[in-house]
């Protein structure tokens, strides 16, 4: 087998075991928090939506400059620094007294850990340019697998045991993939005649390609809209089912659905973007995630979710693939693992606002309004890309390209 498709594939397995774990504890957070002696309502809220923003504060400021340094001094260490990090982080989170100490381990996180912008990076940089648009289509199913089986696993071992233990299965989980990584990846072949660039060049060269900064722009917008609501979802699922034994396995059940719709949808999203522009169907995908969230201000009953977060799965397999695989395509070799890392690093600017912004907003609105913001910000987005994306006739050839690829993953 070719280095490059061992790679991806090796990394493909240790993303899957990385996101089963991660998304075991995602949707749980508010019932942990309130685990922690945070009882009263309100605070809970508010408390959700800072602890869910904690790991994206230093992973903001840091994701560049691990992609620098992987540039530097190779790809596959920076892959392994993050995901033992996050096996230690997640480790520490489990031990926490109260709600100060979670807050500051989830930082701990943000800080050394960046797994799935560390992966993208190596996978990247080892892909025959041509065959670019396959990688991040393979990547990106691993992370909505990995995201659909997680929330199943997680509710059930936390109404069966306890949410720290979720916690301690998830570092292990870790450590077990940090070790897939270290036997099976090989790094990544760079030429001697490299140029190596620096954080702010490569800032730089982002700023100065509108293309490039615009679909970056466009994925913090989508990442705010998706996570604005995350903090206060099980909240929500909760307030419709009083007296329900097994929330968390509902919890993780309903959130679940959204992955497995987008595994799904992605060869449909293939065969419309073979014979339809790239413009068209993103546009089409975010407005149909924009009414998703919107429809879920008006539900009354839990078991309702199902068919609303199907839907807007749905759309959302049709948005962030193609949107990384442009940008991994409009960049030079020698930048990948530093451009990636900046488009990593907005996507955690997205993940950050995110949770703050639902935070802030509840102090004015019900928690049932977060996901009416929701749906508007994505009608905001789909208007940034119909009014500063202009597809060429160069471009529509490859986003054929990258469709054709994106159908041989599925």
């Amino acid at each position: 087998m070719e280095v490059w498709k061992k790679n991806l594939y090796s990394i493909w397995v240790s993303q899957f075991v990385a996101m089963v774990g991660m998304s075991m504890v995602v949707p749980f957070l508010p019932f942990y928090i309130r685990e922690l002696g945070v009882i009263n309502p309100d605070e809970l809220e508010h408390w959700s939506g800072i602890v869910f923003s904690g790991p994206f504060i230093l992973s903001f400021l840091l994701t560049p400059v691990w992609g620098v340094l992987g540039d530097r001094f190779g790809k596959k260490k920076m892959v392994l620094r993050a995901i033992f990090g996050l096996a230690v982080s997640q480790f520490l989170i489990g031990l926490s007294a109260n709600v100060w100490q979670l807050f500051a381990f989830r930082m701990v996180q943000g800080a050394i850990s960046g797994f799935i912008a560390s992966s993208l990076a190596l996978v990247s940089a080892s892909t025959p340019k041509e065959r670019s648009g396959y990688s991040i289509g393979i990547l990106q199913t691993s992370i909505s697998s990995g995201t659909v089986i997680g929330p199943f696993i997680g509710g059930f071992i936390a109404d069966m045991t306890s949410y720290r233990t979720v916690f301690f299965i998830t570092s292990a989980i870790c450590f077990i993939s940090g070790l897939l990584v270290i036997i099976n990846v090989r790094e990544p072949a760079s030429a001697d005649s490299k140029k190596l660039y620096s954080v702010f060049q490569n800032y730089e060269y982002v700023f100065k390609r509108s293309n490039i900064l615009v679909v970056m722009l466009s994925i913090t917008a989508i990442q705010i809209s998706i996570t604005v609501a995350q903090p206060v979802f099980a909240l929500f699922v909760e307030s419709m089912t009083k007296g329900t034994q097994y929330i968390s396995t509902l919890t993780g059940a309903i959130f679940g659905t959204l992955g497995i719709f987008s595994v799904i949808s992605s060869p449909w999203w293939g065969r419309r973007n073979d014979t339809k522009s790239f413009k068209k169907n993103i546009m089409i995908a975010i407005f149909g995630a924009g009414l998703a969230y919107m429809v879920h201000t008006f539900i009354t009953n839990p078991y309702m979710l199902f068919p609303v977060r199907a839907f807007l799965g749905l759309c959302i397999g049709g948005i962030i693939p193609v949107l990384y695989a442009y940008v991994n395509k409009n960049i030079e070799d020698d930048r990948k693992s530093g451009v990636m890392g900046i488009a990593s690093s907005f996507t955690l600017l997205g993940n950050l606002l995110g949770p703050l912004l639902c935070t802030l907003l509840l102090f004015e609105i019900e928690m049932k309004y977060i996901f009416l913001i929701a749906g508007f910000l994505l009608f905001g987005n789909a208007l940034l890309i119909y009014y500063n994306v202009k597809e060429s006739k160069s471009g529509e050839k490859f986003q054929e390209e990258i469709i054709a690829e994106s159908n041989e993953v599925i």
